[in-house]
């Protein structure tokens, strides 16, 4: 089993990513953790979950990037059980610090292989930062760990498998937002960045660009990024997101 993790300050982003492919039929909300889950016979709304996650954090924190966004990817061999999936997201979050953070678990089917999103918030009811020393390496042990007791496929296997190319943005297909939404989500888990510079110059191999956004709102400071799709040129011809 892969974890890919990535961490920003678009909580807005995350959230509409999986929210996006629930929508599109293609995910479904498995578990939930101190959130607040709508009546019998309604459907989440990304309004409610966003102020669900903002509620349970403090109006002012340091962390630049308040936001855990981590996909979990077993092997195609490995079939899993809603409620087997729900256990694994449930053991692998609390090993890793967030067993008491708001979080959503969403199984996603819109390719080949069944995998899972987990989207939470790295900061706590008091404003301090979930530890995320060695958090990269303690991820691949926790994932290690979870392979032998549900005996799953090695890490390593999953590797080896053929993965799909990530295809440029191109705006003539329609769905620019969840097009750039996907190369961000798949850029943050498979390269690793010293700066921003960096990340803004692999983003643009696929024709998306990204610009830090900062300012003040009712006395509090906040910062972001936001993306725009491109031409080959390095054009902005799609809408701002963030």
């Amino acid at each position: 089993m892969v974890a890919k993790i990535s961490v920003s300050g678009s909580l807005a982003g995350a959230v509409n990513y999986n929210m996006n492919k629930l929508k599109a039929d293609t995910a479904q909300i498995l578990l939930t953790n101190k959130m607040l889950c709508p009546e019998q016979g309604e459907e989440f709304k990304v309004s409610d979950m966003m102020k669900d996650f903002e509620l349970f954090m403090p109006q002012r924190y340091r962390t630049e990037n308040p936001v855990f966004h981590v996909s979990l990817n077993p092997h195609p061999d490995d079939k899993l059980s809603d409620m087997e999936l729900s256990l694994v997201a449930e053991e692998y979050m609390k090993r890793m610090g967030y067993g008491a953070q708001p979080y959503v678990v969403f199984k996603h089917s819109d390719i080949s292989r069944i995998h899972i999103h987990i989207v939470s918030v790295r900061v706590n009811e008091k404003g301090k930062k979930i530890n995320d020393k060695f958090e990269r390496r303690r991820s691949k042990d926790i994932t290690r760990f979870l392979e032998q007791k549900y005996g799953l496929h090695t890490a390593e296997k999953v590797l080896k498998e053929k993965k799909p190319e990530l295809k440029m943005v191109d705006v003539s297909q329609g769905n620019v937002k969840e097009q750039v939404e996907n190369v961000v989500i798949e850029v943050m888990g498979k390269y690793h960045f010293l700066t921003f510079t960096e990340y803004k110059a692999v983003l643009t191999k696929f024709n998306v660009a990204a610009e830090e956004v900062k300012g003040s709102h009712y006395g509090n400071s906040y910062s972001g990024i936001v993306y725009s799709a491109t031409d080959n040129d390095d054009n902005k011809v799609g809408n701002p997101f963030s």
